[in-house]
């Protein structure tokens, strides 16, 4: 006798699940630890064969990120801010250094450059007075009384001298280099006597008016102390002799 095989499904049978469902419901909410939270639920879909059923499941998919995730990331968040903060700190440091050295070597090379050219602008003043002193002398005959101001500093007398020795030599010779005095004997510009003193200081004192003048300053300085002081006692004798 044949089995009786009914042909509908009983009433009250289990209902029929949706491939997928039930393997995605058993996934639950997934914990997210690192940063391949989108491969990790690729592939649990994957694994349950039905990507189409998950998306039109009716349970939505929620990502979960744990405490622990998030304190991590903060916490690389800081570290990672605190690094460029000290980085730039370092940057900066290093660049004022930098900038501090390179002032210190201009100054340096500035200082050295104002060295250099105050030791030449020095060279060229000493070079332009020994070109004016040999001018000076080499005009001696034409002008006496220039040597004569040049050569005060030299035997100790200021400028402040020059009007004494200035009216005392006009007195004398005004100041021409060959006068001879026709009683006396008296010669030159001092009016040496006897004229041959003055070759204690050049064998030229005939011609040379540098040579006169050097002798009567060291004349005036040895026997009176300055110009003023010798033309002071020419002055009070008559008649006038120093």
């Amino acid at each position: 006798m044949a089995r009786y095989t009914p042909r509908h499904a009983p009433r009250h049978a289990a209902p029929r699940r949706a491939p997928g469902r039930g393997a995605l419901a058993s996934v639950g909410k997934p914990v997210v630890s690192t940063g391949l939270v989108a491969a990790a639920v690729v592939g649990a879909m994957a694994m349950n064969g039905n990507l189409e059923d998950t998306a039109n499941a009716d349970t939505p998919l929620t990502l979960a990120v744990d405490d622990h995730t998030t304190t991590t990331s903060t916490q690389e968040v800081r570290l990672a801010t605190a690094d460029d903060v000290r980085v730039a700190a370092d940057r900066s440091a290093t660049n004022t250094q930098k900038a501090v050295v390179a002032a210190q070597a201009a100054e340096a090379e500035r200082a050295k450059a104002a060295a250099v050219a105050k030791k030449r602008q020095a060279e060229e003043e000493r070079a332009a007075r020994a070109a004016e002193r040999e001018r000076i002398i080499g005009n001696a005959q034409a002008d006496p009384k220039a040597v004569a101001q040049m050569l005060l500093p030299e035997y100790g007398f200021g400028q402040e001298q020059w009007p004494c020795l200035d009216q005392l030599w006009i007195g004398e010779s005004d100041w021409r280099w060959w006068v001879a005095n026709s009683s006396s004997g008296a010669y030159g510009i001092p009016q040496s006597l006897p004229a041959s003193k003055m070759a204690s200081t050049g064998s030229d004192w005939r011609t040379n008016p540098v040579t006169q003048i050097r002798w009567g300053l060291d004349y005036i300085r040895s026997s009176y102390g300055t110009p003023c002081n010798a033309l002071d006692q020419w002055q009070a004798r008559s008649p006038h002799w120093y």
